[in-house]
């Protein structure tokens, strides 16, 4: 259950980056999953480096941080493929 709790943790935290990020992003759910889930990572291990728990444990610190990381990846996703279009 551990595996699928870290997906279904990945999913919620792209997700919530998607609503926090400004504009319409063209991602699929499989590219919201896997900035969520690296997004979580990053999080779990900024928290354990803080001392604040566990690398796998849910904590505060680490679901701030795993949000701001996945934001931060949906910009650089948005901008490797080109998602800001310039309007003339």
């Amino acid at each position: 259950m551990g595996i699928i709790g870290f997906l279904v943790f990945g999913l919620i935290v792209g997700a919530l980056a998607r609503l926090i990020k400004p504009g319409k992003q063209n991602l699929s759910i499989l590219a919201t999953l896997a900035l969520g889930v690296v997004g979580s990572l990053i999080g779990g291990v900024v928290a354990t480096a803080l001392g604040t728990g566990d690398f796998g444990e849910l904590n505060i610190i680490g679901a701030i941080v795993a949000i701001v990381a996945a934001v931060l990846l949906i910009g650089v996703a948005e901008g490797m493929s080109g998602g800001r279009r310039k309007v003339h």
